[in-house]
């Protein structure tokens, strides 16, 4: 079954060509020389990257009504918020690989230029199952529903890259030094092509993405099953992933309740997929849901790691 949507082939061609230009400056304007990237300069560019989804949300305001503008916004949000999780695991991977932090742009932006391509593909094919198969979206809900439930019960801590077996499989098949070369990814020693640990930090940041776009992805199929509008939501949410991460990176710690309302937000779109033949959400509904479970979760960890600062403070 072919798949439909509301965007036209010159949309698609200049939506693609519009962030291949912004990558574009990123690296070779903002970005050309490797620097620390500090708080204020990470929420300017959160900033900047929240305000440009909020006006494309505009645009398809504009262009294609209230309905498919909500269903953006809703799949925005979940996205944002999902990837969040993400910043808990490079924090881990850089500190595991003891990452300089003036190479740590250098990795989250070649990582996330990988995962635009994967999550292209991934959403492209994840749409026409859903056309081909309606059967498939049962799979979806359920799926979501137990990681939901899973990341629920998650008591323990991140694991250590350097033990996961993908690193050890890595290490096993690609010759690599043991120190960092510059901001390179790859080195020539006797006449041999070499991966510095850099490589393998853009490996695992890589692989993160891909498991975390197994919830993500399906969690967006429950709100719009418009290519276009999934894809330029993702696109948008991964594209202020890097400054989220300098943004927060020192004080996730705080955000003691922040997996609880992940998991909630989980559980709920899974729940709205495996139910769609019989409960008919509107995608005003489901925003209003997920922004109440985030912002509660939020709200309730910055109250609670305020309070618990107090005494050490005035120890």
């Amino acid at each position: 079954m072919e798949v439909t949507t509301v965007a036209s082939p010159a949309l698609w061609a200049g939506f693609i060509a519009f962030v291949l230009a912004l990558l574009a400056l990123d690296l070779g304007v903002f970005h050309r020389k490797a620097h620390v990237v500090g708080f204020r300069e990470a929420a300017g560019w959160s900033a900047f990257w929240i305000a440009l989804a909020l006006a494309f949300n505009g645009l398809i305001w504009w262009r294609f009504g209230p309905k498919l503008a909500t269903e953006f916004l809703t799949g925005y949000l979940i996205e944002k918020s999902l990837s969040v999780d993400n910043i808990f695991v490079f924090v881990v991977v850089f500190s595991s690989l003891a990452v300089p932090p003036i190479y740590q742009h250098r990795v989250l932006f070649w990582g996330i230029l990988g995962a635009l391509l994967m999550r292209a593909a991934m959403i492209f094919a994840g749409v026409a199952m859903l056309e081909r198969f309606h059967w498939m979206i049962y799979v979806f809900g359920g799926f979501l529903v137990f990681t939901g439930l899973k990341l629920l019960r998650q008591t323990n801590g991140e694991p250590d890259p350097q033990k996961s077996w993908p690193m050890r499989l890595i290490k096993r098949v690609l010759p690599t030094t043991d120190r960092y070369e510059g901001n390179h990814f790859f080195v020539r020693r006797d006449a041999k092509w070499l991966a510095t640990p850099l490589f393998l930090a853009l490996i695992m940041v890589e692989l993160t993405d891909v498991v975390f776009a197994l919830d993500s992805i399906p969690a967006i199929f429950a709100v719009t099953r418009d290519p276009f509008v999934v894809f330029t939501s993702n696109i948008f949410a991964i594209l202020g992933l890097r400054s989220l991460f300098f943004l927060l990176a020192g004080v996730m710690d705080r955000f003691v309740y922040l997996k609880i309302g992940l998991a909630a937000v989980l559980v709920f779109v899974g729940l709205k997929m495996a139910l769609v033949d019989v409960v008919k959400i509107p995608s005003a509904i489901s925003l209003l849901v997920i922004a109440t479970m985030l912002g509660t979760s939020i709200l309730g960890s910055l109250w609670v790691s305020r309070n618990k600062e107090g005494p050490r403070t005035a120890e």
